[in-house]
């Protein structure tokens, strides 16, 4: 008998920006007790709610929820960002994954390797080599995260508006759990098919 899986892959819709934030809140306290200044310039969290708001109207926003309906985690695909990744990178062939947030309350969940995997196999379906992220430039910790996911350093852009600029990406077809895909819509709360 197959179990009933205990989280769900939809698309964010507007009334998930509250919920987003709480996620974004909880991230960025948790970053400051981990001696990252990620996150910690307070103009960012309008920003993040515009961003978000845009990225659910475009259709390129996502959440985890559970069961009840609550949301665990999200990630967002965006376009290239000019800032960081030049022609010779060959943009196309990417995928840009942004906003990956794990509510701590699903921390050991593997919800972070499972979404990048979607992505990863998003990105294969569309044709594309690389998965492609741009991280904080000072949070080694995050680094090292998606090094053990299976991303390679690319190079480090630093222009003087932006505080990320660690570049990585990771081919379509490294996955890190294979075996544990997130189920997508059917069943979820909320979400008809």
């Amino acid at each position: 008998m197959k179990s009933t899986p205990t989280e769900y892959l939809r698309p964010a819709r507007a009334e998930d920006v509250p919920a987003l934030m709480t996620l974004r809140t909880e991230a960025e306290t948790w970053l400051g007790t981990k001696g990252t200044d990620q996150w910690s310039d307070p103009e960012t969290g309008g920003k993040a709610i515009t961003k978000w708001r845009t990225s659910i109207d475009e259709g390129r926003a996502w959440v985890v929820v559970d069961r009840g309906g609550e949301v665990l985690a999200t990630v967002s695909r965006g376009p290239v960002d000019r800032d960081f990744w030049r022609d010779d990178d060959r943009p196309e062939s990417a995928l840009y994954l942004y906003k990956l947030i794990v509510a701590r309350r699903a921390a050991g969940r593997q919800l972070g390797a499972r979404l990048v995997d979607w992505m990863s196999r998003l990105a294969a379906l569309e044709g594309r080599d690389w998965v492609r992220i741009d991280t904080w430039r000072t949070n080694r910790d995050l680094h090292a995260y998606y090094e053990r996911l299976g991303f390679t350093h690319v190079r480090t852009e630093s222009p003087s508006h932006r505080r990320s600029g660690w570049l990585a990406q990771r081919p379509v077809s490294s996955l890190s759990l294979p075996d544990s895909p997130l189920p997508i819509g059917a069943g979820a709360p909320g979400v008809t098919t």
